[in-house]
């Protein structure tokens, strides 16, 4: 089963030459770490890039750069480096206008930040292959829960150690990591839920994992409510449309369990719920089409994935009304059946995350070599707030037969 996902684009960032104007007496501590970003930079626009490729370029830098925040004795005293370097990064909703921050550890959440993008792109990617294995099915699976762990680690263990406040609406401020890591969780369930339909499971466990999947979107939706529409709309849209989509899962595989019970009037009120929540997800899809906004250019509706369900529901509610008509003769309630349904398999945590150790090429003589009473008094590498940096080109993958989108 293939599958759409909403993606903002990538994070971009200003070359950093890590010169050091003089303050490094070696010439070895800055190439290495010139190179090495510039190799992970490379790596988030590379097509041909896989998991593999992208754990050991991040971990090859972060161990690199952790020699900026890092004491090489474990205490709990700062390094003494961290503030010699600018970094300069854009925001995924906030178009090319960047933040700038003379602090290592921004320049460590922003980069992972986006190495957790691109494991959110590379699952999409995969994903909306027409015909997906299942291997494919689990590594889509497995990206988007260590997605979810990046994020997660990011918000919980470093963001809160940045000196400068994060700005409000930005991607290191609370509410958009929060909703990142509760999109990656719900799109790994959407996975988990083909596979279960896929092998036939029990409806029951369908529609109970459907119904969790709708309320996480629903949930990450709530959480960026108070952004600005004008940035954060067409990401919202593509959070409600999804919570619709998967209610009405939920009601229709709630009413195949309640037909099986031998409750046909309250299995036809159920699929009646679910086309109406039907409904309104294709109302939706209009809507997600015709916002402006950053994100992935697609027409959900016209999705295969979407147009199964459709069919589904309908399928399934002729099928109850015959039967109703024919051997039960139920009446149908007024108000729809109390989904109170608790997935007890199934559900998806973060993978646990960790940035690397420390490089071994970092010792004592590497710090000596760097000499902070060289620094010019005058920062002249301080870039301009207003200075814009050029968007990453991000591969342009071609939609595939019937999935009426383009992922971006």
């Amino acid at each position: 089963m293939t599958h759409w996902f909403h993606r903002n684009p990538l994070k971009a960032t200003a070359p950093v030459s890590f010169n050091f104007y003089g303050v490094a007496t070696t010439p070895a501590a800055k190439s290495e770490l010139r190179l090495s970003r510039t190799r992970l930079l490379e790596l988030f626009t590379d097509s041909s890039c896989n998991p593999e490729m992208m754990k050991n370029a991040a971990d090859f830098y972060f161990s690199l750069l952790q020699g900026f925040i890092l004491s090489l004795d474990d205490s709990s005293q700062e390094c003494k480096l961290r503030y010699i370097q600018n970094f300069k990064w854009t925001d995924t909703l906030q178009g090319q206008v960047p933040s700038a921050q003379q602090d290592a550890v921004f320049e460590l959440v922003s980069m992972g930040f986006n190495v957790a993008l691109w494991y959110t792109k590379y699952a999409s990617r995969l994903a909306g292959k027409e015909d997906i294995t299942e291997d494919e099915a689990k590594d889509v699976h497995r990206s988007l829960k260590i997605a979810a762990g990046i994020f997660k680690h990011l918000k919980e263990s470093h963001i809160p150690k940045l000196i400068t406040p994060v700005e409000k609406g930005r991607d290191l401020e609370a509410r958009l990591t929060e909703s990142y890591i509760i999109q990656c969780q719900a799109e790994a369930q959407e996975v988990t839920i083909a596979r279960a339909i896929e092998l036939k499971h029990n409806p029951g466990l369908i529609a109970a994992l459907a119904y969790e999947t709708a309320n996480f979107y629903q949930k990450a939706d709530q959480t960026l409510s108070s952004l600005d529409p004008t940035y954060a709309g067409k990401w919202r849209k593509y959070l409600n449309l999804k919570s619709c989509f998967y209610m009405a899962y939920a009601y229709c595989y709630h009413g195949q369990t309640l037909l099986a019970s031998d409750k046909c009037g309250e299995a036809i009120r159920s699929l009646q719920e679910s086309e109406k929540f039907f409904t309104k997800a294709e109302a939706l899809c209009k809507e997600y089409g015709e916002t402006k906004g950053p994100g992935t250019t697609a027409k959900p509706s016209g999705h295969l994935f979407f147009r199964k369900l459709g069919s589904l529901i309908k399928n399934t509610l002729e099928k109850c009304q015959r039967e109703n008509g024919f051997i039960y003769f139920q009446k149908v309630p007024a108000e729809a059946p109390q989904l109170e349904l608790k997935a007890n398999y199934g559900l998806v945590e973060p993978v646990p995350f960790e940035f690397p150790a420390l490089n071994t090429h970092w010792t004592p003589e590497t710090v000596a070599a760097f000499d902070l009473t060289k620094r010019p008094k005058e920062d002249t590498a301080k870039p301009k707030p207003d200075e814009e940096v050029k968007p990453l080109k991000e591969p342009n993958i071609k939609p595939q037969k019937d999935s009426g989108c383009q992922i971006s």
